[in-house]
């Protein structure tokens, strides 16, 4: 039987939908201005990191980012201004406003997720750089052959070398399993998972990669290490205001490391 995730394929080929088509036509539906985001952007899943700045005033809605389905937020951390967008959770949204990222201004996307825990850790709630990602998605199959893992580009990886020292919160860097499907992580699957050599399960960042590569663009996946998949008490705990402030701390040394 053909699957058809794997069938009518044309790698190379450009999309007869093109984001920039969209984005125009939203701004006439909307009456919004043409106004370029910045260019380091930060996708936030939980929304933790908006529900932050706009609480706080810390961040602004950007008056000309065209999405339908997202707010984007401004802030300005020390000198590096960056764009938030919340909420795009799972590899085929955050793929989606990624896209929409790049044709709208942002040369840099960064994107720190929540993650549950598959390997032992020197402690939690903590960060991994994702280095490879476990293809367990399907977006990624659109943009490149098959393939086992997703990789952050080799001249990103060596730029954020030590970029992390000061932060309060450790970054460690390690490999992610990437699942369409948190509620279908089996022993099997958790396993399976283990035995190649993961850290954490998350659902974005094996399609960011791949996205990242097919079309040339810089893409840096976090993953935020808080649960065991709720399998143990107190999970969930991300520290002081749910985390936010050490996300943007983490945000901030990305983009001083790769500007």
């Amino acid at each position: 039987m053909d699957y058809p995730l794997l069938v009518g394929k044309d790698y190379p080929a450009s999309s007869r939908f093109e984001p920039a088509n969209l984005l125009r036509e939203a701004r006439r539906q909307r009456g919004l201005p043409e106004v370029r985001v910045p260019e380091v952007c930060l996708l936030d899943p939980d929304g933790d990191i908006v529900r932050f700045l706009s609480g706080t005033g810390r961040g602004r809605r950007h008056p000309g980012w065209a999405c339908y389905h997202t707010d984007m937020w401004t802030a300005d951390l020390d000198g590096v201004a960056l764009g938030v967008v919340g909420m795009a959770v799972g590899a085929p949204f955050a793929v989606l406003v990624a896209e929409q990222l790049a044709v709208s201004g942002a040369e840099l996307v960064v994107s720190i997720t929540s993650a549950g825990q598959l390997a032992p850790l020197p402690r939690t709630p903590c960060f991994v750089l994702i280095e490879r990602a476990l293809r367990d998605e399907g977006t990624s199959a659109h943009y490149l052959p098959p393939a086992r893992w997703g990789r952050l580009d080799d001249r990103l990886r060596a730029r954020l070398e030590g970029a992390f020292g000061e932060l309060g919160e450790p970054v460690l860097a390690g490999a992610s399993w990437t699942t369409d499907a948190p509620y279908r992580e089996t022993a099997t699957a958790i396993d399976a998972a283990q035995a190649a050599g993961v850290v954490c399960v998350e659902m974005e960042a094996a399609a960011l990669y791949a996205y990242a590569q097919a079309r040339d663009r810089r893409v840096v996946c976090l993953a935020h290490i808080t649960n065991t998949m709720a399998t143990d008490g107190d999970d969930f705990e991300k520290g002081r205001d749910n985390g936010a402030p050490d996300a943007l701390a983490v945000a901030r040394a990305v983009a001083l490391a790769l500007r």
